[in-house]
Formats: structure tokens, sequence, C-alpha cells
């Protein structure tokens, strides 16, 4: 009996320890979120230090305890809008780009490849700055005016290959067979679980694709690096590289330590020898608001953001599950913005491999009803295969990247 008294007081005890945390966090969390949603301040000449890599998905909700915590992943979105201000910001004289592993894909390269391409029509120099690179980090780095990597570090151009694993014998052993629904000779998702090897179709498809991307990347390499196409396939075939080897075949500008970049930036800059560079992270650069650098005017357009497989019910981003594309989210953010005098038009900016036929044709008709009253313009990210077509299909013009 006394055992039990005591049990509770100690659950008591921790219950209010517990809910005291909570509270305390989020009081801290609305006291950081409060306090960097205010301008930052920027002195002149600053140095933007951005940092790419991760899977960039399009758009990340703002999550101020993650924030707080250090936790805060980086959307493209984000990346994009930094450099599209740091642009026209006066007082930012340089972009430096840290660029680390990225998952995200091909067509997202591209992208922050143009807005580096954008940004250098200001004039600012915008270095790139890799301690190892591989095919995909190397060719959104040959964007930038420069490029040096870490003296220890490799560069790994050794082209692209695509892998897929088939387990219709393991599950034959193990007495599983799928039944799934296939239509026709590309369709080879369900291939891994029916299959031994790779179909003549499924082998297609991933050759044109890897086709299209090594000639694509070749092209980009070959222009910005002042090459041939046939220069930089010779390199290819003969990668990987050390620091000093990839600088003598003209592939980066330094094998430098990253002190001995931030002391060329100050010299290109104009900084004395005994000035510290100043660098402003992307983290703090985040609040500076677009309006306050003479960006966002005109007219609203609102943003509809369809990234993960297609389900019914609500969008999820889970650190854990990853986002998915609920109907009921997508067909409401649809319907308010149909519905909204203030917005002029509607971007649906879809980033799926498909997923449920019910909840596609649903948004599909969310979008049929948006366009009656306002033009709808899909933007295609890395995919939009099945149901991620399906919903688009439907809109007033589609846009998408050559690698989506």
């Amino acid at each position: 009996m006394a055992m039990s008294r005591t049990r509770k007081i100690v659950l008591i005890i921790s219950g209010i320890v517990v809910a005291f945390l909570l509270v305390l966090i989020i009081g801290i969390a609305m006291i950081f979120s409060m306090v960097r949603g205010s301008e930052p301040s920027i002195k002149d000449n600053s140095v933007l230090a951005l940092r790419i890599g991760g899977s960039l998905p399009d758009y990340v909700p703002e999550d101020p305890v993650r924030r707080l915590l250090g936790g805060s992943d980086e959307s493209l979105t984000n990346l994009l809008t930094q450099i599209k201000k740091a642009k026209v910001d006066k007082r930012i004289g340089a972009v430096l780009l840290e660029i680390h592993p990225s998952s995200a894909g091909w067509a997202k390269a591209d992208e922050i490849r143009e807005a580096i391409a954008d940004y250098r029509t200001s004039g600012k120099p915008i270095y790139a700055y890799m301690e190892y690179g591989l095919n995909k980090e190397y060719y959104i780095a040959t964007a930038c005016e420069r490029i040096y990597m870490a003296p220890p570090g490799d560069l790994f151009i050794n082209g692209l290959a695509a892998e897929v694993m088939f387990f219709r014998g393991s599950l034959d052993k193990l007495g599983i067979y799928p039944d799934v629904f296939q239509i026709g000779k590309y369709k080879n998702a369900p291939d891994s679980f029916t299959r031994k090897e790779m179909s003549e179709g499924h082998r297609e498809v991933l050759n044109s694709l890897l086709d299209d991307l090594t000639n694509r990347s070749v092209n980009a390499i070959a222009t910005t690096r002042r090459k041939t196409p046939e220069d930089v396939r010779a390199l290819i075939d003969q990668a990987p590289f050390s620091p000093a080897q990839a600088q003598a075949n003209g592939l980066i500008d330094g094998a430098s330590y990253r002190e001995e970049v931030e002391n060329e930036l100050k010299k290109r800059l104009g900084y004395n020898d005994a000035d510290k560079l100043r660098i402003v992270r992307g983290s703090v650069y985040r609040d500076v608001s677009p309006e306050s650098v003479g960006l966002n005017e005109g007219e609203r357009i609102a943003i509809i953001y369809a990234t993960g497989s297609i389900d019914l019910g609500k969008s999820e981003n889970s650190p854990t599950g990853g986002q998915s594309v609920g109907s009921d989210t997508i067909v409401k953010a649809l319907n308010d913005a149909r519905d909204d005098k203030k917005i002029r038009a509607i971007v649906l900016r879809v980033d799926s491999p498909g997923g449920s036929s019910y909840a596609s044709d649903l948004i599909w008709r969310a979008v049929e009803s948006a366009k009656q009253k306002k033009p709808v313009v899909v933007s295609m990210s890395d995919s939009a295969a099945s149901g991620g077509y399906y919903i688009a299909c439907n809109a007033s013009k589609i846009v998408a990247e050559p690698s989506t």
C-alpha cells in the first residue's frame, strides 16, 4: 500500500515536471520565433554563406521548436529565395555556397543552377566550396564563378548508373506471391517483387533517363568550365580525382581550406588584411524579408505544394515518414485560393511519384474547378509520375525542368 502511494506521488511529480518542461520549451520557442521574425541587422559588404545538402524538399513548414533546437530542414524554396534576395541586397557583397552530398533530384539541381546564373547577372562573386564532390554536387558547383575543394577531398565524377534490386527469388523461397495489377511494359514499379531480372521496357526507360542526364550535365559542365563535351567525357572516364588533379585538369579553381577561400573573398571584396570577413549564415539571412529588399511586389499568387505520395485525408510532414499529399489538404487549399479575390493565379508545385487514384481524381477535380476562375499553373519538381501527372494534366499550363 505504501509502495503504491509512493508510486503515485512519483508519477504526479513526474507529470508536473514534464508539463513544466513542455510549457518552458514552447515558451522559449515562441520568444525565439518572435525574435527571429524581426529583421536582422546585415552589415555592408557581407558574404552570405548558404549550405546545400540533404533531401532539399520543395517546402518545409515552419517549426519553431525544431528551429530552436537547430534541426530545421532547408527547403529548395528557401534556398532559391535566399539567392534571389542576395542578388538585389546591396549589403551582400558575395555568396559562398557550401555544397554537401544531396539526395535531391536533378531537376532541383537544375533550378539551383538557374538561380546561380541569375544571381551572377548582378556582377557579384559567387564561390562554391566542397569537402568532396559527387556528380550532382559538382554539376551544381559548376554554375558558380569559382570552385574550391578541401585538399583532403576527392572529386567523384564517375558518370551515372542505375541499380535495381529484384526480390522474386527470395519471395519464392518464402512462399510469398505478390498480387499486382500492371498495365503496359513501362509500368515497372512492381517489377522488384514480380521479376528476377530487369525487363526490356524497364531497361529502356533507365537508359533513356541516364543518357539524357549525362548529355545535359556534360554539356553544362563543358560550357561553364570552358571545355568541349569530348574533353569532359574523357575526364569522367579518368575519374576520380584528387583536388590537385582536378585543379590541374581545370575542373576546379583551387585545392584550398575554408579559411583560405574566405581570405580570397576578403581580397576580392576589398577588405584590409586585418579585417575579419563579415559572414552571414543562411539561418540568419532567411529572416530578411523579400519586401525589405524590393521583392514580392505586385499581384498575389498562391503556391500550393503537393510533395510526396498521394493519399486520401490530410497531407503529412513527418521527420520519420516523410511528406505526403493528402487530398483533403490540397483540395481545400485549391478551393480557398479559388475563392480568394486577392489571389490572381495559383501555382501547384508537384513533386510526387503518384499514389491513390481516387485521391488523385479528387485533386484533379479541384484543379478543374479552380481554373474556371483563375489560371492554375503546375510547376513540376523532380517527379510527376502516375497520379503526380494526373493531378497536373488539367492545369491551365504545365512547366517542367528538362530533368523532371
